[in-house]
């Protein structure tokens, strides 16, 4: 036998605070459903037999109130009618039917007392109405999970809607490492989606680019306040300059909160400015194919390198870049590997602005 399910919620209207128990249906059943169930109970009436049965049902009992009779169901349900509203004196002219006329079911006790006999509680976890942040895209790049300060970052989801206003609501961007940023400007907020011109710390290392971004909210005036965390890490883009000169100033990438950076850049070829991605991928057997990307998803790529340890690689470019090659240092493989597993679902990605000056 199936389990009754149900849930605890909070009552916002109680203090101190309490917990409503609601009922979570296991499933619905429309009439061809309950016809064709009667016709499992009772197989000398067929599925057709018992839809025309329970249309015919409907009926009378629509009828019967109709009527002003009450309907009773021997051991089941009683039918009848209650009223809303009040008269301010017993002569003024009663509403109309349809202000004040409610259709009541009663259940009878037996029908009621044998449901409570067999049925077996089953308590399903709690959950809290929160704001639930889906994706996170930065309008002008077009590109996913990017914070870059001149553009507009765009959240989507559910139940996001917040009072800008109320000094402990609103949209928090937050470093890994340090630093935190409540947000000011909103282009649009709403239930499903909140676009704002991002503000955000700058953290303690340039190749500290890591964040994270969080929701909070209140459903009702006095109810509990409600934090969502975007479940992805925000990156902010890095800047490598001097890649004209023979020795350019060594820059930090594809690095969280550590105080080191786990991948540098240390030259490349470059004959213009120009604006890429550099793409980490842990693969099935424990390394890393490491490659250079243009700046749309499904665009160009250049061939991938695989990094399978500590050491010196050489990043080819893609068709058409002004990066011909980067050339990179892995200092810290197992820290990458370990921050790319459990903290990008088994891809990282810095978008990098790479300059000849």
């Amino acid at each position: 036998m199936a389990t009754i399910q149900c849930r605890l919620e909070v009552n916002a209207l109680t203090v101190p605070q309490s917990y409503k128990i609601r009922f979570v249906p296991r499933d619905s059943m429309d009439t061809d459903g309950i016809a064709a169930a009667m016709a499992a109970e009772n197989p000398n009436y067929s599925l057709e037999d018992n839809k025309t049965m329970l249309a015919n049902l409907v009926r009378v009992l629509q009828k019967n109130l109709i009527n002003g009779t009450q309907s009773t169901v021997d051991g089941a349900f009683t039918f009848g009618f209650s009223f809303t509203g009040r008269l301010d004196n017993p002569d003024d002219p009663l509403p109309p039917a349809e202000d004040i006329l409610r259709v009541d079911v009663h259940v009878l006790a037996p029908f009621l007392k044998e449901i409570r006999r067999q049925a077996q509680l089953e308590r399903l976890p709690m959950i809290e109405k929160a704001p639930l942040i889906n994706a996170a895209e930065d309008t002008v790049l077009g590109l996913d999970d990017v914070l870059h300060s001149g553009g507009a970052l765009r959240l989507t989801g559910s139940n996001l809607l917040f009072d800008p206003k109320r000094s402990d609501e609103g949209c928090v961007i937050e470093g890994t490492r340090s630093g935190r940023a409540a947000q000011t400007r909103f282009a649009g907020i709403s239930n499903a989606e909140v676009t704002l011109l991002p503000e955000f710390p700058t953290q303690n290392e340039p190749w500290n680019n890591e964040y994270i971004l969080s929701l909070s909210t209140r459903y009702t005036e006095n109810g509990t306040l409600r934090t969502g965390i975007y479940r992805r890490r925000l990156r902010a883009p890095l800047t490598a300059a001097q890649l004209g000169s023979p020795t350019p100033p060594e820059t930090g990438i594809l690095t969280d909160k550590a105080a080191s950076p786990y991948v540098k850049i240390t030259g490349g070829s470059l004959n213009a400015d120009e604006t890429v991605r550099v793409q980490a991928v842990l693969e099935h057997d424990g390394s890393l194919s490491v490659s250079l990307l243009d700046m749309s998803e499904g665009g160009r790529t250049g061939a991938s390198v695989r990094v399978a340890a500590n050491g010196a690689y050489v990043l080819p470019g893609f068709a058409g870049s002004a990066l011909s090659s980067l050339n990179i240092t892995v200092s810290r493989f197992a820290d990458l590997v370990k921050m790319i597993r459990s903290g990008y679902s088994g891809r990282v990605v810095d978008v990098l602005v790479v300059k000849t000056a």
